[in-house]
């Protein structure tokens, strides 16, 4: 058990400054790009029911930071968390990794 009480450069694990954790990627379909700088992802997920185990498809909406506005409705984009950037904005985009045509 580690004692909460040391400080932070005492105890187990990367607390070094310069370290960064590891930060979540996903991946999804970008749904709107109306706003300067961002872009809207979508994210579907499709995971069985807890009691009745038909499955059930999960959206969830990330507001993106695009700072070339190089994305467009439909493309499949990579986008990593990030600091907060505006009141919504969390994420900023990684890559495209397939163009709508």
């Amino acid at each position: 058990m580690v004692d909460t009480r040391q400080a932070p450069h005492e105890l187990e694990g990367s607390w070094e400054m310069g370290e960064r954790g590891q930060r979540k990627t996903r991946e999804g379909v970008v749904i709107s790009t109306a706003m300067n700088k961002t872009a809207v992802v979508l994210m579907k997920r499709r995971l069985p029911h807890p009691v009745y185990g038909k499955y059930v498809t999960l959206n969830k909406k990330f507001y993106t930071h695009d700072e070339r506005n190089e994305c467009r409705v439909g493309d499949v984009v990579r986008i990593m968390e990030t600091r907060p950037i505006s009141k919504l904005k969390r994420w900023r985009l990684v890559g495209v990794l397939a163009r709508t045509k």
